[in-house]
């Protein structure tokens, strides 16, 4: 396995919006954020600094929550938290991927379906443009897209593993665990590792997340912020 920086885990937003996803980024100075249609999260170079944050205010309008992991408790004066949720970051070192022969790239055509599954199974943020930030794979029956699991913040050496979703009347399949190894093989194959996000509620995801080889790197806290 290909030796990379597992310190780029420590603030993933940040470090792919100034290297591989810098075309999908506004930046000013010490702060950074997906356009609003790819993605609400953003991220600082250092969370404690009031510098990163006035400069984030720069490129954030008022009244619209914007999305950041591992923040710290609280709000800088000048900012609202307006919701928070604990989770848990897993890194694939181990994860046994494997190509799935039912498995389709969804494109651009497909994104009314994604967001409209989405809608139905609240997997986390995604926008009308989120599918353009990695490799997005679904499974159809009789036509319909029924499940899916992509790509979103790729730091250097890393893809995270997101929107993992299937619709409620095809769950207990094994769609989902059969699209996260797809999607992985996709990620290995570029010569990344996988990794990704789960809410800590979330215990059947993460059990099964664990089974498949991943590991448990750390806790981390998403908070959602709005500028006053």
């Amino acid at each position: 396995m290909t030796t990379v920086d597992r310190a780029v885990l420590d603030n993933p937003v940040w470090a792919a919006l100034i290297h591989d996803q810098r075309h999908f980024a506004d930046v000013r100075g010490q702060a950074a954020r997906f356009r609003p249609e790819v993605s609400p999260f953003v991220a600082l170079a250092d969370r404690a600094d009031p510098a990163a944050w006035a400069d984030l205010a720069e490129l954030t309008e008022s009244g619209v929550d914007v999305l950041m992991p591992a923040a710290p408790d609280g709000a800088m004066p000048g900012w609202e938290l307006t919701g928070d949720g604990r989770g848990v970051q897993l890194t694939g070192e181990d994860f046994v991927v494997a190509p799935d022969p039912e498995a389709v790239v969804l494109t651009e055509a497909d994104v009314p379906e994604m967001l409209d599954l989405v809608a139905r199974t609240r997997p986390g943020p995604f926008g009308p443009r989120t599918r353009e930030l990695g490799t997005y794979l679904g499974i159809r029956r009789a036509g319909a897209l029924v499940a899916m699991a992509g790509e979103r913040v790729r730091p250097p050496g890393w893809s995270e593993i997101s929107a993992v979703c299937t619709d409620p009347a095809y769950r207990g399949q094994g769609l989902a665990g059969r699209l996260v190894r797809a999607v992985g093989a996709v990620v290995r194959e570029r010569g990344d590792i996988p990794f990704l996000h789960a809410a800590a509620t979330n215990t059947g995801a993460i059990r099964l997340y664990l089974a498949m080889g991943f590991r448990h790197r750390r806790d981390v806290n998403f908070h959602a912020y709005r500028k006053q």
